[in-house]
């Protein structure tokens, strides 16, 4: 093994660059003669649009153009839709109208783009942008997703009744009723998931160019995969994808939202190519609130059915998961696949059925955001586990040791289309109880009832379940300069990328890690890639890389065979180094680098480098699965909720870096616990933003939180030859579940058993006062 392979806790390479304020973003670039984009966006939810006169914006100082939605019709650029391979429970396709990239005719949520202006400063194109004289026609809105599929309900769309973009269903519902109807116990919950907003370091940004003399673009992005946004935005502008070059600097945070489709990236190319300049647009904060991706959002009524000894028997959940105005990339598989095939979560469930209907509104358009569906998901299940102990009159560590699947049931058949193939659910259990002292926590919580405080455990046992495709490739090439350039087209957003891959190599290759040289984000560089999300780049990319390091060693054994005159057959490779089996012979890989790009002629059958690719052998869905316990001190006079400890015990299969992975699930918790806490996206009636800035919608700071306790029972996968689980998302699938589930725990001893997020000091206030006036 190289130094710092796999399983070592290796501080992040890529790391240098960013403490030492030399990390380079996009809104570190720069290109001759380039000028910039602002954007006029709709005052209203919705509106028809009546007029729209841009002469005196078109003369302002330093203007060069102003584009509507008329423009990008004649140019023919086509409309944004969702990609999500579903259908209708009656097999029909769902409504899939496409978003226009500049407003046609109406727009349907405040911040829709009615038109773009190009100026010579940012200054002027925003001046201009409010010189635009737009008459609206303004119409009802609807925002909450139970309204809006109400008869009557003012339509987001006329062509789609009901406001329902997907009707959708998963499961035997026959079954299920089987079930529920001999349960001796049945337990019900009607959830309000809220909206969050993702909210990353750096907004979106964009700076494109067009060269007249080769015919082709270049588009400067953030973005979690260069080759993805290339597809898309070529398919746009009706060109062949090798006119395109997309380069992907440092990203800055992204969370799934900088991966999707969005107006700009298409209009500012175009305009690039009709100006013969550069175009640049970078959000602010204000404008990013109002057209990216947003979270979350369900309304879900949720039941669990157990036999008389506390045994699960069934479940079942109807949701209303607002997707907002338009259909986003992903939008409609987020709320349904991507998190409901886990509704029997980590327990012995023998039959569930779920009921989707993914409703649009006149909000900002929902996709994936960190976990993609998935926290949602096991916040419903373990939000009735802990419902069904208290009713029931059974500890919670106690129903839960019940009913999960044990070690010796692996592989587990779901009744949702999933199967998981390892893990021992009760000894991770056992171990995050002991971690947490759960049997002292009555004894805590006395005392801290003396202090004026409310104390709440909560427990969540969650599984996720990662992404397996597209295949990824990795490219390896021995440069002259000693050092190993390895490529790969999955693009980083803080997950650590450059150090986690040269680790696999190294480990595999027996090479340095510092020697290794992490190439990605740039289409003409590399050769193929599929982005980052729903937690698979090393399961995907990572194996790409083994399979590269399997043939630079086989083509290793061939040249060492020659160079030391052996039989292939009789070569061994280990720590580096090509040896002739029982011998003292043997010849570094470096050597053998050299000697081979060195050599005027080599025998047929020899290669002629080490160079490789290796593509994806991990084609499987893996399941990271653990225990999330949080502990909540509530004040009783102010309802201010502290969380004062939190424990983790995850389940991620084989480790490449456990540091790496630890700063994973300390984000992942931030922004699970921060949602349940604090944060909430939130519109008023008529559709506007109350939640506009950082002045009104509160992200979680250090000093929300205490120090995390994450330890590690792994148990590794068996569906790749890594062994890996994946851990990017996992954070924040737990968190939902356990830090609800400890507010309420806290609230019990008044009687209290039900709260939505987010328990802010004013809803835990106004629920504590209730509870005491009865």
């Amino acid at each position: 093994m190289g130094q710092f392979g796999i399983g070592q806790a290796v501080r992040r390479k890529e790391d240098v660059r960013f403490i030492t304020g030399i990390g380079r973003y996009v809104d570190d670039e720069r290109a001759p003669r380039q000028v910039y984009a602002a954007f006029l966006r709709s005052p209203h939810a919705h509106a028809r649009i009546e007029r729209i006169d841009v002469a005196e914006a078109e003369r302002a100082p330093g203007v060069l153009a102003v584009y509507t939605g008329a423009d990008v019709q004649a140019a023919g650029l086509g409309t944004i839709k969702c990609v999500a391979p579903l259908k209708n429970r009656d097999g029909s396709n769902f409504f899939n109208p496409g978003r226009p990239l500049l407003a046609l005719g109406k727009v349907r949520h405040v911040g829709d783009p009615v038109a773009m202006v190009i100026a010579e400063s940012l200054a002027a194109a925003k001046d201009a942008a409010e010189l635009i004289e737009v008459d609206y026609a303004p119409l009802p809105a609807v925002i909450d997703p139970a309204a809006a599929v109400q008869p009557g309900a003012p339509a987001v769309w006329d062509e789609a009744p009901g406001n329902v973009a997907l009707d959708w269903g998963l499961g035997d519902r026959n079954k299920c009723e089987e079930a529920f109807a001999k349960a001796a116990k049945i337990v019900s919950l009607d959830l309000a998931i809220n909206r969050v907003m993702v909210a990353p370091i750096e907004p979106r940004g964009i700076l494109a160019e067009y060269d007249p003399a080769t015919g082709r673009y270049t588009l400067h992005i953030g973005t979690q995969g260069a080759f993805g946004m290339r597809a898309t935005v070529a398919q746009h502008l009706g060109i062949k994808e090798d006119r395109l070059r997309v380069v992907t600097g440092d990203v800055g945070g992204s969370f799934g939202m900088k991966t999707f489709d969005f107006p700009e990236n298409t209009l500012l190319p175009w305009a690039a190519k009709l100006l013969g300049r550069p175009v640049k647009w970078l959000s602010d904060r204000q404008e990013a609130f109002l057209t990216d991706t947003q979270g979350r959002e369900q309304k879900v009524h949720a039941e669990l059915a157990l036999d008389k000894d506390g045994h699960f028997l069934a479940v079942r959940a109807e949701t209303l998961a607002n997707i907002g105005a338009y259909l986003s990339h992903f939008s409609v598989f987020v709320a349904t696949m991507a998190g409901f095939r886990l509704l029997t979560g980590a327990y012995r469930i023998p039959a569930a059925h779920v009921h989707v209907r993914t409703v649009m509104t006149n909000t900002v358009w929902v996709d994936a955001y960190r976990g993609a569906g998935r926290p949602e998901c096991s916040y419903i299940v373990e939000r009735l586990v802990d419902a069904a102990a208290r009713e029931l009159g059974l500890g919670r560590d106690e129903i839960r040791r019940r009913n999960l699947v044990r070690a010796a049931d692996m592989p587990w058949q779901t009744p949702l289309l999933v199967a998981y193939d390892s893990g021992d659910f009760p000894a991770n259990l056992e171990r995050g109880l002991k971690e947490a002292d759960f049997p002292g926590f009555e004894a805590r919580r006395k005392a801290a009832r003396a202090r004026g405080k409310l104390l709440g455990l909560g427990i969540a046992y969650y599984m996720e379940v990662t992404a397996a495709m597209p295949q990824e490739k990795a490219d390896v090439q021995f440069l002259p300069t000693g050092r190993v350039r390895l490529g790969i087209g999955t693009g980083p957003s803080g997950q650590g990328h450059a150090t986690a891959f040269a680790q696999i190599l190294a480990d595999r290759l027996g090479i340095d890690l510092d020697a290794i040289d992490f190439v990605t984000g740039d289409t003409d560089a590399l050769s193929q890639g599929g982005g980052t999300g729903g937690a698979k780049s090393l399961l995907l990319a990572g194996t790409a890389v083994v399979d590269a390091a399997e043939k630079i060693i086989a083509k290793g054994k061939k040249l060492a065979g020659h160079f030391l005159e052996a039989a292939e057959s009789d070569i061994e490779f280990r720590d580096g180094r090509f040896a002739i089996a029982g011998t003292d012979r043997s010849i570094d890989i470096w050597e053998i680098a050299a000697k081979a790009r060195a050599a005027a002629k080599l025998p047929e059958g020899v290669p002629s480098s080490l160079d490789d690719a290796g593509l994806s052998t991990g084609n499987k869905n893996t399941f990271p699965n653990g225990t999330h316990l949080c502990e909540i001190a509530i004040d009783e006079e102010t309802g201010v909720a502290e969380i004062l400890r939190y424990w983790v015990v995850d389940d991620f299969g084989v480790l490449v870096n456990p540091l790496i992975v630890t700063g994973q699930i300390h984000g992942g918790i931030v922004q699970g616990a921060g949602q349940i806490l604090i944060e909430d996206a939130r519109y008023d009636e008529s559709g506007q933003l109350l939640t506009g800035s950082f002045m009104d919608y509160a992200m979680p700071r250090a000093d929300n939180f205490p120090n995390f306790d994450v330890q590690f029972l792994n148990v590794p996968c068996k569906t790749n030859v890594l062994g890996i689980k994946g851990a990017g998302e996992a954070g924040t699938v737990g968190a939902l579940g356990a830090t609800m589930n400890a507010v309420l725990d806290a609230l019990s001893v008044l009687g209290i058993t039900q709260l939505d997020p987010p328990a802010t000091p004013q809803r835990l206030w106004a629920a504590i006062q209730k509870a005491k006036s009865r």
